[in-house]
């Protein structure tokens, strides 16, 4: 299968050509050239079936000129070794908990699988890759532990000073190896646009092989649909209509949902949940799609003011309104809503949200005030523990850190700082 830019002005491409350039030379995202459904029998069948088929006969279709079924079924195998469990909060109410990876983030999955993807791919080459990437938190972790000792691959994470969580920081500064961070005076809009701007920079790419690991690239991307899945897997036997909350960045994951919907999952609704960055929010309120700068929240992994995913959604409902409408309802909540919900979901459940799930289960709870009869599973994409500080403070408790994290805030902090693209580019070009 070929993968094709959104922009409509460059050639298309394998997905090991998609995976390697991460943006079209048009500067457009690549999409597949068509998307399969599954059969129904996947779906009727999908309790019988492991997490590895699951997730195997998900992606086969898009990787399959490039990969060959054993290395797939061992890359799968490398990928998904822990658990993605639906956790039941009420009876119409469930979580996907996304945080059982090595970096505690729901990133963990994509990561992995385009670290290995590559790494397949740079087998017997000479020519070193450059993973440029840019992070509003969760990203740069999981890409540095999925690309850590990766042959032939290097790593540099652009990350904004200061609007990081300590232990995201920690995760992404103390690996050392091919991982490089490059601490940004700005915002996380600000990276994105150096990296975006690198990557058309011919001074650069005369010199260097870039490729993305944000959730542009498509090995990032794609894998993400595989939660859906699994989570339909869980909630199958509810026998009602189910809803996906997704607390929403980049629009990367709702989008990767949305793929999933048109592999044939039964799904009634998809909730795209953001804190104020409401871009999203207003254009379904609006039909106008305006871009601002992105505001520092308490769930830093959705300050992101012009998502990057979005054109796709709009590209897979043929950017038509009612089709979009019909399928999608987005709502934005304050750090004020997400405290009280993080407080609701622990007094009332006993159950200890990060500010990002909290945010997921703010706009479930929306749509479920006009849609009651349904089962609705919001998405837990962080471990609590990486925003220890805005927990504690919230739920008035202490809650346990993980032996691997612990670890890690002990290790030294190494980071390059920059403030301008061109300190950026003399690090590329040097």
């Amino acid at each position: 299968m070929n993968f094709y830019s959104l922009n409509k002005k460059a050639p298309n491409v394998s997905f090991k050509e998609a995976v390697i350039k991460g943006i079209a030379p048009d500067r457009g995202l690549y999409f597949p050239e068509k998307i399969i459904p599954l059969t129904s029998d996947f779906f009727e069948n999908i309790e019988d079936m492991s997490t590895i088929e699951i997730a195997h006969k998900a992606i086969r279709q898009f990787v399959s000129d490039d990969i060959d079924d054993d290395k797939l079924k061992t890359i799968l195998e490398d990928v998904l070794n822990f658990d993605f469990p639906v956790v039941e909060i009420n009876k119409n109410v469930g979580t996907l908990e996304l945080f059982h990876g090595p970096t505690l983030a729901f990133k963990d999955v994509g990561a992995g699988f385009m670290a290995r993807c590559l790494g397949h791919f740079s087998e017997g080459s000479k020519n070193e890759v450059t993973v440029l990437v840019a992070t509003s938190g969760d990203t740069g972790g999981a890409v540095a532990n999925g690309f850590l000792g990766v042959e032939g691959v290097k790593v540099v994470i652009l990350y904004p000073t200061g609007k990081v969580s300590d232990i995201q920081e920690k995760q992404l500064t103390t690996l050392g190896k091919n991982i490089t961070a490059l601490e940004v005076d700005g915002t996380f809009d600000d990276c994105q646009t150096m990296v975006k701007t690198a990557f058309l920079d011919q001074d650069i790419t005369s010199l260097k092989q870039l490729t993305s690991a944000n959730s542009i690239n498509v090995a990032r991307w794609l894998p993400q649909l595989f939660y859906f899945l699994f989570a339909y897997k869980q909630a199958k036997s509810q026998g009602k209509e189910i809803v996906f909350s997704i607390p929403s960045g980049n629009f990367g994951n709702i989008c990767a949902g949305i793929v999933a919907q048109q592999l044939g999952m039964p799904v009634k609704h998809f909730i795209a949940a953001t804190n104020v960055n409401d871009v999203v929010p207003r254009f379904m309120n609006t039909k106008s799609y305006d871009p601002k700068p992105s505001i520092a929240t308490i769930s830093n992994a959705m300050d992101v003011g012009d998502p990057s995913n979005f054109i796709r959604i709009r590209h897979i409902y043929k950017d038509d309104f009612s089709t979009i409408e019909k399928n999608i309802s987005s709502y934005a909540f304050t750090d004020e809503e997400t405290k009280e919900a993080m407080l609701e979901l622990y007094n009332d459940y006993n159950y200890i949200a990060d500010p990002h799930g909290a945010v997921g289960y703010l706009g479930l709870k929306k749509y479920q005030e006009t849609n009651p009869d349904t089962y609705g599973i919001f998405l837990e994409t962080a471990h609590p523990v990486k925003f220890l500080d805005i927990v504690e403070d919230t739920i008035k408790e202490n809650i346990d850190i993980p032996k691997k994290i612990i670890k890690q805030m002990n290790k030294k902090k190494k980071s390059i700082k920059i403030s301008t693209y061109d300190e950026l580019k003399d690090y590329l070009i040097g």
